[in-house]
């Protein structure tokens, strides 16, 4: 009799596990749903900034500081000349008379010994105009000798402090360009010429025609995986009298920040 009352003890602890078991399992698995709705609700669709703090995986919403290209979309041209409404290959560009960050007055008829000009419009602040500082710096180096200068130009609105001409002066002296570095003021030149992102190139021969427009080079963003150099290219074609085989390319950077007047 003792035995029996035993073994229906036993039996009746093991129901009663049983019971909590299933309870708790069941409990996890309404959990998961709940967390389920949170995420993707009722509907069973995904919703942005369903994840909790700790759940998030990856960068921050934000970015921190975010370094490269600004977001808003490609940093590729995407108008046509035609669109653009600037300078078509083998028009002849109006010369000008800007300001440098050293104070003087620049104009391409001023430039000695000229063969050819190459315009490049570029800024303070872009991270492509940045990563191209020092590609123009070596093309000024190297052409310049042979009748090629560079001569830089900043389209951006000085309404930006970090585009203005203080700002300019400092980055000219930092980065110790050998060139040009001249303010639109007025915003007037890039957009006969039909500059839209920086940086934006623009080579002329001797006689100030349109040779060859868009980027200086197929790689953007590494010096060292430039496969084919537009710009050199154009050049060493000029100075054999010949016409460039490549004449338009996209041009690779930020969209050109026109004053908010």
């Amino acid at each position: 009799m003792k035995r029996i009352s035993v073994i229906l003890t036993m039996i009746a602890l093991s129901a009663i596990v049983l019971v909590s078991c299933k309870d708790k399992a069941s409990d996890k698995k309404e959990t998961a749903k709940e967390q389920k709705r949170h995420q993707h609700g009722p509907d069973g669709e995904h919703h942005e900034g369903a994840h909790h703090e700790g759940d998030r995986k990856g960068p921050p919403p934000h970015g921190g500081d975010r370094k490269g290209p600004p977001r808003g979309g490609s940093p590729e041209q995407t108008k046509t000349l035609e669109e653009i409404g600037g300078y078509k290959i083998g028009e002849v560009a109006t010369d000008f008379s800007l300001k440098n960050v050293d104070g003087s007055m620049v104009s391409l008829a001023g430039i000695e010994n000229a063969k050819g000009y190459i315009v490049t419009f570029t800024c303070n602040e872009c991270p492509f105009a940045k990563l191209y500082e020092d590609r123009l710096i070596a093309l000024h180096n190297t052409y310049a000798p042979q009748g090629y200068s560079v001569i830089a130009i900043n389209p951006n609105s000085p309404e930006n402090e970090k585009e203005g001409y203080a700002a300019m002066q400092a980055r000219a002296e930092e980065k110790g360009f050998p060139f040009p570095y001249l303010v639109d003021e007025g915003q007037k030149i890039y957009p006969q010429y039909g500059a839209v992102r920086t940086p934006h190139v623009f080579l002329l021969d001797k006689d100030r025609k349109v040779q060859y427009i868009g980027a200086i080079d197929d790689n953007s963003k590494s010096p060292e995986d430039v496969k084919v150099k537009y710009v050199e290219e154009a050049i060493k074609a000029l100075q054999a009298g010949k016409t460039p085989t490549i004449t338009l390319t996209k041009a690779i950077g930020c969209p050109v920040k026109p004053s908010r007047g």
